[in-house]
């Protein structure tokens, strides 16, 4: 540069067509050039410093600001300016420009990630004391439903109320997936069930149309219910947001046996499949190969987490999840499923008969109305309760009992303790005291490991809040066998 701080002469590596999408020639001889291609909210203050670093002739300077690419995509930019002087006299300015997109990016993922942490914490939180809530309102709906059982309109009221209820449950199932991840806690599963359920719910009052293929003799599937929800959620969700303009969504399922011959990473054996076939704008190539990554996302709005996490549920229950589609034709999302080889309970409206049940249970949980509701739950099974606060208080009561010769034959022991000793810590000293002690966990954080592997932490069963007397009373009976504590 001269005197006056005009070009004389410059010089662009080739390397600066890759950043910035132009070619060398592009910025040669116009210092106004490159301010063309600067994000225009970044431009005032990289003028700004510009003008001071002129100003205090400062020999050296950093930045960072965005620049618009060639291809219209935005860059992030890190600048680093060498003034060289002669008598005072500004005679060149060397710069070295470093494309550092990839690294904000990832700093802003780590932002997200951090941020999601925070809010997956307050999600738990209240997922787990919103459980709490309903495992009181089904406790009192179950009872009221033997009050009533010869009151068929009555008790169908209730039903359609407990139904409910285990929809919110749902709810709270997404929360905690959203908070912790999880361990899946899997039971057998009527999958046709749940595909016509939640996609005729998520449809409704839209101008997509549902058609289901769906044999009946469709085999059912391990898997945990909340979470399994989700996935379907997020696809029939993905397939509506694709077809604005209307269209049909095509929900098929079929038994399959894999044989291993072919490329899915799939032990061998019996799945059921489903899939979600829209008729919306598709997917380019490029994109289909990162629909499954993070913050990945073609809309304009969303977090890109959804097919993310709708991929890490279904490998947690060890199947697999694939995706094909043709711009402008639509897209088909495929989910295998491990078969069950388990038997479903059907759901009946009429109000459960409990055969009678003997023994004496020690119920520990830091909820007040959960006492009462599972003392009342309990008696009503013929069993004899006492209740706990907390583990303290629960180790303090099975060690006197044990000691006057009249131990308690089952514990239930909530696993998470707000400031207390909760079920995991409590069940170890538990089983110092007896070995042979037969112990239940219960609690609303269903994706804890401890919920899903309760054999391994030294449990017979487990119940999950919130839950209907017919939960609790099937898991006593799994624990017992023949029915009798003594």
């Amino acid at each position: 540069v001269d005197k006056s701080g005009k070009i004389i002469d410059s010089y662009y590596s080739p390397v600066i067509e890759k950043i910035t999408g132009y070619p060398p020639s592009y910025f040669d001889g116009d210092k106004n050039t490159w301010s063309k291609i600067v994000h225009p909210e970044d431009l005032p203050d990289l003028r700004t410093r510009n003008k001071k670093i002129f100003i205090e002739k400062q020999k050296e300077a950093r930045t960072e600001y965005r620049i618009i690419h060639k291809d219209g995509s935005i860059k992030f930019i890190r600048s680093a300016v060498t003034l060289n002087f002669l008598d005072n006299d500004l005679i060149r300015v060397d710069g070295v420009l470093m494309d550092v997109t990839e690294m904000k990016k990832a700093e802003m993922e780590l932002m997200k990630i951090q941020k999601l942490e925070s809010i997956g914490v307050l999600a738990g939180g209240i997922a787990h004391d919103f459980n709490n809530i309903l495992t009181a309102i089904l406790g009192n709906i179950s009872l009221a439903r033997l009050m009533v059982k010869d009151n068929e309109k009555i008790a169908g009221r209730l039903f359609e109320a407990e139904k409910a209820c285990l929809r919110a449950k749902d709810l709270t199932q997404q929360l905690l997936t959203f908070s912790k991840g999880g361990t899946p806690v899997k039971k057998a599963t009527s999958l046709s069930e749940m595909l016509k359920e939640a996609t005729t719910f998520l449809l409704r009052g839209s101008n997509v149309k549902a058609r289901f293929d769906i044999p009946q003799n469709i085999w059912l599937v391990d898997a945990d219910e909340g979470l399994l929800a989700q996935v379907i959620n997020n696809l029939v969700i993905n397939a509506k947001q694709a077809m604005p303009q209307g269209g049909e969504l095509n929900i098929r399922a079929f038994n399959y046996f894999y044989d291993g011959h072919s490329d899915l990473p799939l032990k061998r054996g019996k799945y059921v499949c489903f899939q979600v076939e829209d008729q919306g704008v598709g997917i380019d190539e490029k994109s289909l190969q990162k629909i499954f990554d993070p913050y990945f996302t073609t809309k304009k709005t969303g977090s890109g987490l959804g097919l993310a996490v709708t991929f890490s549920i279904i490998k947690k229950h060890n199947g697999h999840i694939t995706a094909r589609s043709k711009v402008g034709k639509g897209t088909t999302f495929s989910v295998y499923l491990p078969a069950s080889e388990k038997s479903l309970q059907a759901e009946k409206q009429q109000t459960e008969n409990f055969a009678p049940l003997k023994g004496k249970v020690l119920l520990m949980d830091d909820e007040e109305v959960i006492r009462e509701i599972g003392t009342e739950m309990l008696s009503s099974f013929g069993l004899r309760v006492e209740v706990a606060k907390n583990g303290k208080e629960a180790i303090e009561k099975f060690k006197k009992e044990m000691q006057n010769s009249n131990p308690f034959d089952l514990v239930i022991l909530d696993l998470t303790i707000p400031g207390g000793m909760g079920g995991k810590e409590t069940i170890k000293v538990l089983q110092k005291v007896n070995q042979e002690i037969k112990a239940i966990v219960s609690s609303g954080y269903s994706n804890d490991p401890v919920m899903a592997n309760y054999k391994s932490y030294g449990f017979k069963g487990v119940v999950i809040k919130p839950y209907r007397m017919a939960d609790m009373y099937s898991t006593l009976k799994e624990v017992l066998k023949d029915g009798q504590l003594n």
